[in-house]
């Protein structure tokens, strides 16, 4: 398959669904010093083995934390 061009500011800005743009200095750090009363309501913070529902809500902010305790990745969905 042919790779997608990247993304301009203003195409990920389009994207961002949830807020993750606002969060990105969370990626790299320990997950348990996230204050999260700066977080949106319907955040999940989910964790290595954790199960979370399937349903796709492109206004929740997913917080993916990595086995090493830190947070890998911040997603819409």
């Amino acid at each position: 398959p042919a790779a997608s061009p990247p993304q301009t500011a203003d195409e990920a800005a389009a994207r961002d669904t949830c807020g993750a743009l606002r969060f990105a200095s969370l990626v790299g750090m320990p997950a348990a010093e996230i204050d999260r009363t700066t977080l949106p309501a319907r955040t999940r913070v989910i964790t290595p083995d954790m199960m979370v529902t399937q349903d796709f809500s492109p206004e929740r902010l997913n917080i993916f934390v990595g086995t090493d305790g830190k947070v890998g990745s911040l997603r819409c969905f």
